[in-house]
């Protein structure tokens, strides 16, 4: 039997930019929604997902995880591919904090189109 990677889709937003941030975590077809954590720009609230994502990755004991998100910058900052700078700095601090010891989480890089937590926070908006 072969052992399934669980996809964890995270997503942001800040409406206005900046301004208050929502965001959405989507796991197993169940979509995670803070309407309001915290204010300000559209990077915060991207690494405020992919940190929420982390956060449910561990409180549900996941080992074999994926997190995918189409914000690039934050999937190439919290990669190392990219140097994190600023608020992105301290955002990347708690990320690394929250992994400890651990292996590096795999973050992806999905398009807006296939982000089920983008799609999610959408819906929202849409009605």
């Amino acid at each position: 039997m072969t052992k399934t990677r669980i996809k964890i889709y995270f997503d942001g937003g800040a409406r206005p930019n900046p301004g208050t941030i929502e965001i959405a975590v989507v796991c197993g077809g169940v979509a995670h929604i803070e309407r309001d954590a915290g204010r300000g720009g559209s990077l915060d609230a991207e690494w405020l997902a992919l940190i929420a994502g982390l956060r449910l990755a561990r409180a549900r004991g996941f080992e074999d995880f994926l997190l995918l998100g189409d914000a690039a910058a934050v999937v190439a900052q919290a990669n190392g591919a990219v140097r994190a700078r600023g608020g992105a700095a301290v955002h990347l601090a708690a990320f690394h904090a929250l992994v400890g010891d651990g292996p590096r989480p795999r973050v992806r890089h999905v398009g807006r189109a296939q982000n089920l937590a983008g799609i999610a926070l959408a819906k929202l908006h849409a009605r």
